[in-house]
């Protein structure tokens, strides 16, 4: 049995890193799974380019994940975190549920993927789960994964069409990726026609929408 010390908690707490954008909803889920007796947030970043300084700061056990953040996304932090903080479970919790990000997410190497709407009770059993070496995804969100398939685009054709979502033309994108401008050319028309649009801003958007991008 823990040790209990004079704040009634534990001795041995779950330490949680929480990465979300919005301060609002930062604060909340911070105040709330505060208040479970077994976990305690460490460290809160606004940033995905902050996620791993922290991480190696404050040496959390799970890493609490938005997806869209600035600076980095939270699946390159996850990434990144499997690389320089392998004993940080990541959890990646967004309102997003799209079954490209699930795919994206599995393979950076995160335990969980959830999402916002769940009540933070399910959220807190989600953390245990992930310490304990369980993998915990949404069952919606799995089963739409799997009926979508993979990605079809190539790395380099994620890159074009991310590169082209301000309206850049296709000399801005061949000198942003080094690439020819034929060579871009090929890439957005192939890119158009994996998904099955009429051309690369409704393309961006498909892919967005599917989690690809």
């Amino acid at each position: 049995m823990n040790e209990m010390p004079r704040d009634g908690r534990p001795a041995t707490c779950i330490r949680v890193l929480l990465a979300e954008d919005q301060g609002m909803m930062r604060g909340a889920l911070a105040l709330l799974l505060g208040m479970e007796d077994d976990i305690e947030v460490v460290a809160q970043v606004s940033r995905g380019d902050a996620i791993v300084e922290a991480a190696l700061l404050h040496r959390p056990d799970v890493a609490l994940l938005d997806i869209e953040l600035p600076g980095a996304s939270g699946l390159d932090a996850a990434a990144e975190l499997r690389e320089q903080a392998p004993g940080c479970r990541v959890l990646i919790l967004t309102t997003f549920g799209r079954p490209g990000y699930l795919r994206r997410a599995m393979e950076a190497g995160a335990a969980g993927f959830l999402v916002k709407d769940g009540p933070v009770e399910e959220l807190a059993v989600a953390i245990r789960r992930v310490l304990t070496g369980e993998t915990v995804v949404d069952p919606a969100l799995a089963a739409a994964a799997l009926s979508a398939g993979p990605n079809p685009l190539t790395a380099r054709e994620c890159d074009v069409l991310k590169a082209s979502v301000d309206g850049a033309t296709v000399a801005d994108i061949a000198g942003r990726l080094h690439l020819s401008e034929s060579t871009v050319r090929n890439y957005l028309s192939s890119a158009i026609g994996k998904t099955g649009t009429r051309n690369r801003t409704e393309a961006v958007r498909e892919a967005r929408q599917q989690g690809w991008l």
